[in-house]
């Protein structure tokens, strides 16, 4: 018997056979999935904070009883006053908060991810054994909840504006540094037009156009010559700053009646829905520029993650030279997003000169573009993430001047400093990873 040898064909997978076996040959599963282990970041962190509020809230509390008012006098039915002993209600809390900081570590030892409500319910109950601890510290231990709140979204207008902004900007892969200067513009436009035209909405939809264009120079700077967008950010705030300090002075103060007294837009108060306790003054007895915050969170929304419009921008924003091979305009999608960005901060700096009060003074925002771009980092570059986290800035912008009236030991600047100290936690991972869009900063030309 003979046999006969052929040579392996090139390109062909090679077989052997061993008696009546055949070993087949390898097949190429594809890339292997490796996935991030678990970090202690989270469980660590939650354990330390845990800790701080069993040792401050709880073991070194104050023990006064704690008055929270719900309703007001003017609410459609009333409520009872919630009262929590301040130190048993921190010791409570603190062992809660511990209870879920070992179970994050339970699941850390398990390499499994602890689940998105754990770290969430953990900071709701570190603010409230914290809201505690400041109330039943204070020399007159009462306070209402119900105003707290309200205060805190009417102060949050300007910053939720402005985050959106930011949102609309950074989702199309601009850096929207010129919030400020988008914010501060919008409140002396709004000032001087309603001024002149004696009509307040006149000045709002003017405050837009003033936004609009300063978004327009970020635009066309950033976009169409490719300069580096925090720089050009940063120049706007300054170059707006300075023109309205000018104006103001040369300007509005040599005749304030001509010039810088626009009046106020109305207060627009729902019947029966307004008298609804806590909620009723936040969603239903607020001015034009509340309402419209609330439409605008709604509109970028629904907008960014339920339409092709969206779909289009959020693929700019990660990858414009796929969107480009799709037939998209990236640089003309970025222009217009910017711009109508810009009118969205615009409308919110209208809030300080025709609700917040009647008239323009200089540096009238505040830094408040600056804060409101936290927001958008702390928000996750969602709009409904950023609302909330605009809230939670303008509840600790509140509870700052609120905490100086009822008499607490807690320094006012602790209370300032408290948001940011949040958004670094945030920033570092304690809600999740934080991820700008892969194209934020980074012009596209095209070749």
């Amino acid at each position: 018997m003979s046999t006969t040898a052929t040579s392996p064909q090139p390109g062909k997978p090679q077989s052997q056979e061993t008696g009546s076996e055949r070993t087949r040959p390898a097949v190429d599963a594809g890339p292997v999935v490796t996935f991030k282990p678990v970090t202690w970041k989270l469980p660590v962190t939650l354990l330390a904070l845990g800790v701080v509020a069993l040792i401050f809230f709880g073991l070194l509390g104050p023990h006064q009883t704690a008055k929270f008012g719900i309703s007001s006098s003017g609410d459609f039915f009333q409520l009872p006053a919630i009262e929590v002993p301040a130190f048993v209600g921190g010791i409570v809390l603190s062992v809660i908060m511990l209870a879920l900081a070992g179970y994050a570590l339970f699941l850390k030892t398990r390499n499994q991810r602890p689940p998105r409500w754990l770290p969430v319910t953990f900071m709701v109950l570190f603010v409230a054994a914290f809201l505690i601890w400041v109330v039943g510290g204070a020399r007159t231990p009462s306070i209402s909840l119900a105003g707290l709140i309200a205060g805190s979204v009417t102060l949050a207008v300007p910053l939720v504006f402005g985050s959106l902004s930011g949102v609309l900007c950074e989702r199309v892969g601009v850096v929207n540094i010129a919030i400020e200067g988008q914010l501060l513009g919008g409140a002396f436009t709004a000032a001087i037009v309603a001024t002149l035209t004696h009509n307040p909405f006149v000045g709002l939809l003017a405050a837009a156009v003033a936004g609009a264009a300063v978004s327009m120079v970020l635009a066309l700077f950033s976009i169409k010559y490719v300069v580096n967008q925090i720089i050009v950010g940063v120049v706007l705030n300054v170059l707006v700053s300075g023109v309205t300090g000018f104006l103001f002075s040369t300007v509005m103060q040599a005749d304030k009646e001509m010039f810088n007294a626009p009046g106020r837009l109305p207060i627009i108060d729902i019947p029966v829905l307004s008298s609804i306790p806590v909620l009723g003054p936040i969603l239903f007895k607020q001015s034009v520029v509340g309402y419209l915050m609330y439409a605008a969170v709604l509109l970028v929304w629904v907008g960014l993650f339920k339409t092709k419009w969206g779909l289009r921008v959020r693929a700019v924003g990660e990858h414009p030279q796929a969107a480009d091979t799709m037939g998209i305009k990236v640089n003309a999608t970025r222009f217009w997003n910017v711009t109508l960005g810009g009118a969205i901060a615009g409308i919110g700096g209208s809030f300080f000169t025709l609700v917040a009060i009647d008239s323009f003074t200089k540096e009238i925002s505040g830094g408040r573009g600056f804060i409101a771009l936290a927001a958008l980092i702390f928000g996750r570059w969602n709009p409904i993430g950023a609302f909330f986290a605009a809230l939670l800035f303008g509840f600790a912008d509140n509870l700052q001047s609120i905490v100086t009236i009822i008499g607490t030991p807690v320094p006012s600047q602790f209370m300032a400093m408290l948001p940011y100290l949040v958004t670094v936690l945030a920033v570092a991972g304690l809600v999740g990873r934080s991820r700008p869009p892969a194209a934020s900063g980074i012009p596209y030309v095209k070749g």
